[in-house]
This record gives structure tokens, C-alpha cells and sequence, in this order.
């Protein structure tokens, strides 16, 4: 999400407020109903069969490849993760590529350990460097184990067939107690629809908002396939609910956060947050979208 003055992300200058409202209207989305009970972002839920748990919100490390939250510095995000831990988030997402695993590490000196679920991700094409990276990354996160380690960005629907030998020495390390649950994230339709089958994964990680803003499909195809893989027990972590520039308004983020909240088959789900402004606005939205 860009770097907002307050007066921005809280309001909206006027112009841009009558541009996004004037794109509001002319999405004609259909925008599902509000979740049945009201809740607010620091619940802690667990992701479908698995016994892991997770506040609803989430912080993520990966606005524009991480440049955004690595641009705070790493005392700057320690103190936006001590702010988020303060307000009850108790999730963290990461990967590899977004080169913040030392922030991470950082702001985990400060906070308990057993209290954050963290979830990193490997660009793994083959089983050794899937070992070598298990290893390296439990390294720079000085982590024991993973809450959460997926697959990233799996762009062709051959996935599971191309990617077995990585999925193996996941699923090895999960049994070894290194990760508590695996999975993956998809960038594109086909290979998203193709996740729904595996009995592998434990937790996708899937794009979703009304405005299909940096999305892997149109909104209603992506839910399509969302509500597939919550029949089948999966975990469902929610990411680009802001699109990536943060959606312009309060209003479009409420529309956002009451689309996602609707579908009930969203778990939890991350927001690259860059101010602890963004965080305190987003707990009241996640409490206005459901009240």
C-alpha cells in the first residue's frame, strides 16, 4: 500500500474521493452479504482442518516486493509490528522474495514467539534447494518452526505434477515438526482453479477483492474456486483486500473488507500496512463491516 498522509488515507482528498466513489458505482459488483455475527479483527480463528490459529488481520511484508515495508527500515517496521501486537494482531506474512526476513526477525526479539502465527514462503523449483531453503530461512527468521510455508506464486495449472518433488520435502518437514502446515499462492487463474484438488495443502493464500485489483481473475471466478477449496477444509488467508495502492478511500476499503468479510470462506487475511494509522483504521473497518 503507497505511503498516505493521514488526512489521505482517512478521508480521501475530495477529487480523488468523487473519482474512486464515481469507479464504485461503475464496478456494479455484486457485493456478498455482511458476515452473519460481527467480529473484529484481532478474533482469533483456526484455519479449516488444521489446528492452526491466527487473529482474523494480519500484517503483511510484501507491498510493490516488500519496497514499501522495507522502506520504513527495520527499527521503523519493528515499530509498526510492536503496534499491531499492541492493538492484538497476532500474524505475520512474509516470503523469501520480498527480502524481509530480517526485519521479521527483528520485530520477533521484541514480541513472544509463540504467540505469532508466521507464515514465510520459498520460490523452490527443486527438492534440494526446497531443503536448502528450509533451512536457510528457519536461519534468518531465527525460527524453530514455521507456522505457514507455501509454495509462492505457482503461474501454470500443471503445478501439482510440476512441483511434487518440492511438495514432498514440505510435506517431510511438516511430519518432522519444522512446519505446522503447507501450501501455496497462485498467481492466475489456471493455476488457482488446479489448487483445488491437491489433498496436500493445509493453506492457500488467494488474492481477493470486488474491485479485482491485482487479482488472479475476476472477483466472482476467484470466489468461485475459493468456495471449493473451504469445502474441503482448507485454511483460506486473504491478501490484495486493498489491491495494492490501498483503494484510494475509507469507503472503498469498507466495500473491500465487507465483500471479503461476506464470503465466508476468507479465514484471515494480510494487509501490507506502512503506518500504525492504517492498522487502527482497518480494526474499526473490519468492526463496521461486520456490525
Amino acid at each position: 500500500m503507497s505511503t498516505l498522509s493521514r488526512r489521505e488515507f482517512l478521508a480521501g482528498a475530495a477529487a480523488a474521493g468523487a473519482t474512486a466513489l464515481a469507479g464504485l458505482r461503475s464496478h456494479a459488483a455484486p457485493v456478498a452479504p455482511v458476515a452473519a455475527k460481527a467480529v473484529k479483527g484481532t478474533d482469533v480463528v483456526t484455519l479449516g482442518k488444521s489446528q492452526i490459529k491466527t487473529t482474523i488481520l494480519g500484517i503483511g511484508t510484501g507491498t510493490h516486493g516488500g519496497r514499501e515495508q522495507r522502506e520504513l527500515g527495520e527499527q521503523g517496521f519493528v515499530r509498526l509490528a510492536r503496534h499491531a501486537y499492541d492493538r492484538g494482531i497476532r500474524y505475520i506474512d512474509t516470503a523469501d522474495t520480498y527480502r524481509m526476513h530480517p526485519f521479521v526477525r527483528a520485530a520477533l526479539k521484541e514480541l513472544p514467539r509463540e504467540e505469532i502465527f508466521i507464515q514465510t514462503k520459498t520460490r523452490a523449483k527443486d527438492a534440494q534447494k526446497a531443503k536448502d531453503d528450509l533451512e536457510r530461512l528457519r536461519r534468518e527468521l531465527d525460527v524453530e518452526q514455521f507456522d505457514s510455508l507455501l509454495m509462492h506464486c505457482m503461474t501454470k495449472g500443471s503445478w501439482p505434477t510440476d512441483m511434487r518433488p518440492v511438495m514432498d520435502v514440505l510435506y517431510e518437514a511438516k511430519h518432522k515438526g519444522i512446519v505446522r502446515g503447507v501450501g501455496i499462492s497462485c498467481h492466475g487463474i489456471e493455476p488457482l482453479v488446479a489448487s483445488v484438488e491437491p489433498d496436500w495443502i493445509d493453506v492457500h493464500l488467494v488474492r481477493i477483492n470486488p474491485f479485482d485489483a491485482k487479482m488472479d481473475g475476476p472477483h466472482a471466478e476467484v470466489a468461485a474456486q475459493m468456495k471449493k477449496m473451504h469445502e474441503e477444509g482448507r485454511g483460506i488467508l486473504g491478501m490484495k483486500i486493498y489491491g495494492e495502492d490501498g483503494l484510494g478511500t475509507r469507503q472503498r476499503r469498507l466495500a473491500s473488507l465487507k465483500y471479503v468479510l461476506g464470503l465466508g470462506t476468507v479465514h484471515a487475511f494480510t494487509i501490507g500496512f506502512v503506518s500504525a494509522q492504517q492498522i487502527d483504521e482497518t480494526l474499526d473497518l473490519i468492526e463496521q463491516a461486520t456490525g
